[in-house]
């Protein structure tokens, strides 16, 4: 492996995700900081260099660059305690991390940001038709997360996996977007437990 480098945005789970990862295998991991409000990571630059699709987190191992946050997380990951030894789990937990890509971060992160960081009264004709469909597909998801760990601690086998890391990220600020965690007792309880890991650091 590699010098690691995360191209980032503090304020983005997806790229926390990457710092988490590499902090819980104490893996060190250079940081380099872009603002995405600002279209720093689409300057002819970022997007010759970096990642022509524009975005981030990119995980640069030497000169290679690897975009899409769970594709870094199983980078640097693979072989190591965050990935489980046995087959089914294994893919169990590639299915968390799909549904986190598919049915999690598309509607939680995005609310999360809209009212957050562009705020709700600069939303666009488009994303204000969209927030309440997002509004029920996030809380369905957070419910269908509740309900999994309501007898489990960890969301596949006996520890803590890349889908514990790749559902933390946006789940533990989801109340920025207006969702709330005191809803959903059993996903307090496991982020407590994510935040008790050895080696865990926190957002931004």
């Amino acid at each position: 492996m590699g010098p690691l480098v995360l191209h980032e945005d503090t304020r983005s789970g997806n790229c926390y995700k990457i710092a988490l990862t590499a902090a819980l295998l104490g893996l060190p991991l250079e940081r380099v900081r872009y603002d995405i409000l600002k279209g720093e990571t689409r300057t002819p630059d970022f997007l010759a260099r970096v990642n022509a699709n524009g975005r981030i987190p990119v995980l640069q191992v030497g000169s290679h660059f690897l975009p899409e946050s769970n594709a870094a997380c199983w980078y640097l990951a693979e072989g190591s305690k965050l990935v489980p030894p046995d087959r089914f789990d294994r893919a169990d937990m590639l299915r968390w991390m799909f549904f986190e890509q598919y049915s999690h971060e598309p509607n939680v992160a995005t609310l999360r940001f809209w009212f957050q960081f562009v705020g709700e009264a600069n939303l666009n004709e488009l994303q204000r038709g969209q927030v309440m469909a997002k509004r029920v597909a996030g809380e369905a998801a957070l419910e269908l997360m509740n309900g999994h760990l309501a007898h489990r601690d960890w969301f596949v086998g006996e520890a803590a996996s890349l889908a514990d890391i790749a559902l933390f990220a946006y789940t533990h600020v989801c109340e920025g977007g207006g969702f709330r965690l005191h809803d959903y007792p059993a996903i307090c309880a496991w982020l407590r437990r994510v935040e008790a890991l050895p080696g865990f650091v926190a957002m931004g």
